[in-house]
């Protein structure tokens, strides 16, 4: 088995002609404010660096002009020599330049696939971090964390500087503890995608939950979901009898009977519904499924250039899959052990694009709320706090 951005990403999904989330529902995407000029303006950003070796090298060629006019017939093959090492040592000072302002020389990012996860994908793929990055004399790390709560801590600890995917109840979680957590960015939105699926047809109301054992990972939109779902018939979480697991052991429970619901999403829910599961719900008009990049603000006051580096590269990633859109299935395809249909059919249901909007806050504003009605968080959160302003 294989192992399972603000450019106007949902723009291109209709482009992409796809037809609808695997339940058949309206592309839930949209449109990204940037231009396309933009986007090629900042993937242009990392050649024109690296260029300015080149511009050096350019200049040490106006010394062998002079020695061309020296002497005919000479060819001033010495000073090619002198001219080259001279252009060498412009390149090697152009690269200490681009190095690290603050001296970091390793990054960690959370690596999380699932649900759908394709500028994650993507990246990787192409090594796009670990390239970019590399020039800066920063090496790359991954940590394969899906856990919410436990990527929230990685952050807090200092394992993992960047956290490239979480949802928005971590972070709402994380901060109202006291933790250190800022958005940098959005990543996605996709509410159809999260869901609640059983064997028993008979699971059509909170009601009819009660007792039932549901599993899912904690701290996540999908925590979020069953919360939501329950409170319509004025039942909280402590009403049914919820297990702590990550999104393939819940499936997993699901298929072997020990988990009468399981809180699934993207791939796994969509194989959930090709055998003939029963959705008891999704995240449409429940939650706005929000997921986040976010760092410490520490680390963004520390290392400016290195956040507008990985800023640089999530345009860069989100072009890719503009401009490379069957290929950019293809790969997911394979990443997710799926055939293309099936991620065609998914992705419809993803907005990737990376600008915070006034809905984008509204959507972590109301999750906040709802968090403290259910006693999630213990006092109100201004989620304006949460963002850099």
């Amino acid at each position: 088995m294989k192992k399972i951005v603000a450019m106007g990403l949902a723009v291109c999904m209709g482009v992409m002609s796809l037809s609808g989330c695997a339940g058949g529902s309206k592309n839930a995407a949209a449109g990204g404010e940037q231009t396309v000029a933009e986007q090629a303006g900042a993937g242009q950003a990392g050649s024109d660096q690296s260029g300015t070796g080149q511009a050096g090298a350019d200049q040490s060629g106006a010394g062998q002009d002079g020695a061309d006019q020296t002497g005919a017939g000479q060819e001033g093959t010495g000073q090619t020599g002198a001219d080259q090492a001279g252009a060498d040592q412009a390149g090697a000072d152009q690269a200490g330049a681009q190095k690290a302002a603050s001296g970091l020389d390793k990054l960690v990012f959370t690596y999380v696939t699932s649900p759908l996860n394709v500028p994650t994908i993507i990246e990787r793929n192409q090594n796009i971090f670990a390239d970019d990055f590399g020039k800066m004399g920063i090496s790359v790390e991954y940590a394969e964390i899906n856990s919410g709560a436990d990527q929230t801590q990685a952050l807090a600890s200092g394992d993992v500087q960047v956290l490239y995917a979480v949802g928005a109840t971590s972070v709402i979680l994380s901060a109202a503890n006291g933790a250190d957590i800022k958005v940098l960015n959005m990543y996605s939105r996709s509410p159809k995608a999260f869901s609640m699926y059983a064997k028993d047809d008979s699971l059509t109301s909170p009601e009819s939950l009660k007792g039932k054992t549901i599993a899912g990972p904690a701290g996540t939109n999908l925590h979020e979901l069953l919360a939501a779902y329950l409170a319509t018939g004025g039942m909280t979480i402590q009403d049914v009898n919820y297990v702590n697991m990550s999104i393939p052991d819940a499936k997993a429970g699901l298929d072997g009977g020990s988990v009468d619901v399981a809180l699934i999403a993207g791939a796994t829910a969509y194989q959930a519904q090709q055998q003939g599961y029963h959705m008891v719900a999704d995240g449409e008009g429940l939650i706005k499924a929000i997921i986040a990049v976010a760092v410490r603000e520490d680390f963004y006051n520390e290392n400016r250039d290195v956040i507008d580096r990985l800023m640089a590269d999530q345009e860069k990633i989100a072009a890719f899959m503009r401009d490379n859109q069957e290929e950019t299935l293809k790969i997911v395809a394979q990443e997710l052990d799926l055939d293309e249909q099936a991620v065609k059919d998914m992705y419809a249901c993803y907005d990737f694009s990376l600008d915070v909007s006034d809905e984008d806050r509204a959507g972590f504003q109301k999750t906040a709320d709802f968090m403290l009605e259910s006693g999630m968080i213990e006092e109100p959160l201004d989620v304006n706090t949460l963002f850099f302003q």
